[in-house]
């Protein structure tokens, strides 16, 4: 990108009533309205610069505002008027690179997005087939439903549900094989 120097500033006129001293307050620093110029006229390429390095326009628009904010309360340090844009130029890099920081900081800190949930619809089905389940599951003997709750509801063994109600490993394999059976049945005629 081609540097454009700015125009240099005219000098103001001499205010009779001011000092000799004037002169030299103007030599440690850019005056406000060089710097205001400068920004006016550059805003644009200013502007470009920041959407090279950030990727929305409010963004761009708020880094370049923050650049002059920045560079107006620190003129005193721009010794050379002929530098203002420069200065101006560095600061809306800067400022382009710490949005950008605390962008990927957020991001990293965001937590983990929530799984998509099912619509309504889907969950009105569930509801269904839970309750179908419910009453196909009151269908059955008392043995059978005790198996099949302990063994897939509660996650346990064959040998836990066998040790649980107090009776034998052949038993618990018999009354849930029994059990899925009649469930198929049942769910199969609710269907």
């Amino acid at each position: 990108m081609p540097v454009i120097a700015p125009m240099p500033a005219a000098r103001p006129a001499r205010i009779p009533h001011q000092r000799d001293g004037a002169d030299e307050t103007m030599a440690a620093g850019t005056t406000v309205d060089h710097l205001t110029e400068t920004y006016r006229t550059h805003y644009r390429s200013l502007l470009g610069l920041a959407a090279l390095l950030l990727d929305d326009t409010a963004s761009c628009e708020d880094v370049v505002q923050e650049a002059f904010i920045r560079v107006h309360s620190a003129r005193k340090r721009v010794r050379d008027p002929e530098k203002t844009l420069a200065y101006l130029r560095q600061t809306v890099v800067n400022l382009s690179r710490s949005t950008l920081r605390r962008r990927i900081l957020g991001l990293k800190l965001l937590s983990k997005p929530m799984p998509d949930m099912a619509s309504a619809e889907e969950g009105a089905y569930d509801q269904l087939e839970r309750d179908s389940l419910i009453a196909a599951m009151k269908g059955l003997q008392r043995r059978q439903r005790e198996v099949l709750v302990l063994r897939y509801f509660a996650d346990m063994t064959e040998a836990q549900v066998a040790e649980t109600l107090g009776i034998s490993l052949g038993s618990v394999k018999a009354y849930g094989s029994r059990g899925i059976a009649a469930l198929r049945v049942a769910m199969g005629a609710a269907a």
